[in-house]
């Protein structure tokens, strides 16, 4: 038995696999082991460092923080959507008076790092939007354009005799990619969208340098507090959370992939079925 790409592995290579992995592992235990200890002898586990996260009122402003975070990140989603959508759209035309600038675009924004365009955006319209909504346009603009690259390499990695055989049949350009290539792509891009949802979410970080009063504004606040100076803990419990979060949007971008597979399996069941 083997793969079209690379031979089956016999019981000899499994053997060193499975060594390799209990080997990584011990590594890995020891390594997180030492770092605990480490934490252990700095006295980072003691009842005063977790004080904070007893206190209503600190977790009250982390929860508040927390949910600006994930506005500003859905915002900033939706947008980066509707962005991308029309200037993949602009890139694909046959117009050269329309394409060459929406390509311009994309690649200008894809190109400029997101925390100077953040504070670009703060120090020109800061004072009449806001900081939230600098961040926002920030990621909107960035995420965006490596949406409209996700949403062209989708369509065009429908295979062209499915257009040829629109424009066969009559139908224009705009209905050709309306109800023939964007419904195919989607089973293409959407593991890659919501791949991008993970990164603009982790992104929302960099309002820190604008001080969005997000949840991570909001850390820094609290352990800059002479009462508790407990950045490592703070920093964990801020690591856990936004693990959680974008683990669960990972699983969801699985299980959005497995479910468009298998749907599309069925589709072709179907269709076989129908032509017998």
């Amino acid at each position: 038995m083997s793969s079209v790409l690379f031979d089956v592995p016999g019981p000899k290579a499994r053997a060193r696999y499975r060594a390799v992995a209990v080997v990584s592992t011990l590594v890995l235990a020891g390594l997180i082991g030492w770092v605990l200890w480490i934490l252990y002898q700095n006295d980072q586990f003691t009842e005063a460092k977790w004080q904070p996260f007893t206190d209503a009122a600190v977790l009250r402003n982390l929860a508040q923080g927390l949910l600006l975070t994930l506005r500003a990140a859905a915002v900033a989603i939706l947008l980066a959507m509707v962005f991308g959508a029309v200037f993949a759209a602009g890139r694909l035309s046959d117009h050269r008076w329309l394409s060459w600038p929406s390509a311009l675009v994309v690649e200008f924004f894809r190109a400029v790092p997101l925390i100077l365009l953040i504070l670009f955006l703060f120090l020109l319209v800061g004072g009449t939007l806001g900081r939230f909504w600098c961040l926002v346009l920030g990621l909107m603009l960035y995420n965006g354009a490596v949406l409209a690259e996700i949403f062209r390499a989708g369509v065009t990695a429908v295979p062209r005799g499915q257009s040829e055989a629109a424009y066969a049949i009559g139908l224009r350009k705009g209905q050709v990619m309306r109800m023939i290539l964007a419904p195919q792509a989607v089973s293409a891009m959407l593991p890659a969208i919501i791949s991008q949802c993970v990164v603009a979410l982790k992104d929302t970080t960099l309002g820190i340098i604008i001080s969005t009063e997000d949840v991570i504004n909001t850390a820094r606040l609290i352990y800059n507090d002479f009462r508790y100076n407990n950045a490592i803990i703070v920093g964990l419990m801020l690591a856990v959370v936004f693990i959680i979060i974008n683990y669960s949007l990972s699983k969801l971008a699985v299980y959005v992939e497995r479910r468009l597979a298998s749907r599309g399996e069925r589709a072709v069941d179907h269709s076989q079925i129908a032509s017998v």
